[in-house]
Parts: structure tokens; C-alpha cells; sequence
């Protein structure tokens, strides 16, 4: 797993952060991951599966009609570029 290393936190900040680790019961690098991970991946966030199925059902698209993509669909493995 990469790790990060962030340089030159101020101090006002270093000891905000744990004292919001302490207040959560954890550790201030499990705090870091979980702003990280929050900030980059908000909960509400919209994934495209779901964008696609939404689209789906606004338009009312039947299952025989689904069936269609899943006929004309290429299941022929991708091959590898070469850059030679």
C-alpha cells in the first residue's frame, strides 16, 4: 500500500488533528486516512453503474430491450498495447 508523507503541517494544525483523533479514538494517521478517503471519495458521490441504471429506468428500458446490449455486447478479450 503507498504511503504519503506530508512536510511543513502547521503546529496549530498537527495538534487540531490529534485532538480530532483523540476524540474519535484513534490514531492520528488512521484520522489522516479517514480525511483522505472523505475528501476524495465523498459518501454521496455518484457512481457511473448507477448513473447508467438511472438512465435506464427513466426511460423505461425493458428487460427484452436490455437484453439487446447484452447480445450485441463484445466480449473479445482486449489485447495489450505495443509500443514498439
Amino acid at each position: 500500500m503507498p504511503s504519503v508523507t506530508v512536510r511543513n503541517v502547521p503546529d496549530e494544525v498537527h495538534r487540531a488533528l490529534r485532538v480530532r483523533a483523540a476524540q474519535r479514538g484513534r490514531s492520528a494517521e488512521a484520522e489522516i486516512r479517514d480525511i483522505l478517503k472523505n475528501a476524495v471519495q465523498p459518501e454521496g458521490r455518484l457512481k457511473l453503474g448507477s448513473l447508467l441504471a438511472g438512465i435506464g429506468h427513466k426511460i423505461n428500458l425493458s428487460d427484452d430491450e436490455f437484453s439487446i446490449f447484452e447480445q450485441s455486447r463484445d466480449e473479445t478479450p482486449a489485447k495489450p498495447v505495443d509500443f514498439e
